[in-house]
């Protein structure tokens, strides 16, 4: 039995703010450019570098949240699948453009930039991310972080009621 996979994983930085449109369905879709550094070193021993730019798609809640979140420069994680649309242009031309339509996306560079100001953010973004929960949920429920990590039995039976931040 033949299997295929078409998975793309990526780390880069933006290239440009995200557009965010909707469909006459009301759809949101967001589109963003990623580019991605090659650096090595030639057997002469010149370094090269060689930057790809790839063209990120997001659809529905994640693409609100990639509109919301990510900015030029931004230092990001995505995951998807390639895809490939041809159409013609009003010149009459034939176009072709291969994107990645993305089903995940992490923040990478967020606590470089102001670690308080920061976790709003990511807490928003956590359930379409897939980031860890684990680290999220202590700082908003301890009880709940305390039944998850059982083992760990006298840490976390020291909470002091001035430690929670609400």
């Amino acid at each position: 039995m033949a299997r295929s996979l078409n998975r793309v994983q990526l780390i880069g930085n933006l290239t440009r703010d995200p557009e965010l449109r909707y469909t006459p369905s009301g759809t949101a879709v967001c589109s963003f450019s990623i580019a991605t550094n090659r650096n090595w070193t030639t057997d002469s021993g010149e370094k090269k570098e060689e930057v790809e730019f790839h063209r990120i798609v997001a659809w529905n809640k994640l693409a609100e949240l990639c509109s919301q979140f990510l900015t030029k420069g931004r230092k990001v994680y995505v995951e998807g699948r390639l895809t490939t649309r041809n159409w013609t242009a009003q010149d009459g031309t034939q176009k072709q453009t291969t994107e990645i339509i993305i089903s995940d996306m992490i923040l990478l560079d967020s606590r470089r930039n102001g670690e308080e100001a920061r976790t709003e953010e990511e807490e928003e973004i956590e359930e379409p991310q897939g980031e860890q929960p684990e680290e999220k949920t202590e700082k908003k429920t301890p009880a709940k972080s305390k039944k998850q990590e059982e083992p760990e039995t006298q840490k976390e039976d020291e909470i002091v009621p001035d430690d929670i931040p609400f």
